[in-house]
């Protein structure tokens, strides 16, 4: 199974909050709505729904799936790709201190996270992490990430939690594909590669 890290990013690596100012005010946060004045480019609507269009199962930190799931779990699915994925598809959480949650066809992964993401990494089709700062942190030092898409979009916060930090494992990536929207925000597609060996291999976009 492919494991890909799908993440909205400012221009200085923060992925803290980007739709709303209350969304994650964790560590003081007052920075959150980031995105808000980019929103309207038809491009990143469009991009993440081909991001969910690829999901076979998705997997959740404990912050990230408890700020969805009261906006995404009474949804209209119907036709709408995102919704209907979030609420459908298999969702697998890490979490020690959930014991019975309620959105439907969620799965807690218990004791060690890796070893369980690595029994599911085993099988077939793609699972994929959104947001979730902490566990696509650890996936990547752990070497278990297999892409990485990013909207990477032309602000600057200052503060916040990045995706890649002081303390990171090193990486090297081959760029898979690269896209600039109307509003200036950049679509990539990574996979990582040993640390020092990158070949850059784009396919042009708008």
């Amino acid at each position: 199974m492919t494991l890909s890290v799908n993440v909205f990013v400012s221009l200085d690596g923060v992925m803290q909050g980007p739709g709303s100012a209350d969304e994650d005010r964790s560590g003081h946060f007052e920075r959150g709505g980031w995105l808000a004045p980019l929103a309207d480019d038809a491009g990143i609507g469009q991009i993440v729904t081909s991001w969910f269009a690829r999901a076979d199962s998705l997997l959740f930190g404990r912050s990230t799936y408890d700020m969805l799931r009261p906006f995404w779990e009474p949804a209209p699915d119907r036709d709408d790709a995102v919704a209907y994925a979030l609420n459908h598809l298999p969702k697998y959480l890490v979490s020690s201190t959930e014991a019975d949650p309620t959105w439907h066809n969620t799965h807690v992964l218990t004791g060690d996270p890796l070893a369980a993401i690595g029994e599911l990494r085993a099988g077939r089709g793609e699972i994929q992490v959104h947001g979730s700062h902490q566990l696509a942190r650890s996936l990547h030092d752990a070497g278990m990430v297999d892409e990485f898409r990013l909207l990477i979009f032309p602000v600057v916060v200052g503060t916040g939690k990045r995706l890649f930090d002081e303390g990171t494992v090193p990486s090297g990536f081959r760029v898979l594909e690269s896209e600039t929207l109307n509003s200036g925000t950049f679509h990539l597609r990574l996979r990582p590669i040993p640390f020092g060996t990158a070949v850059m291999v784009p396919r042009l976009g708008r």
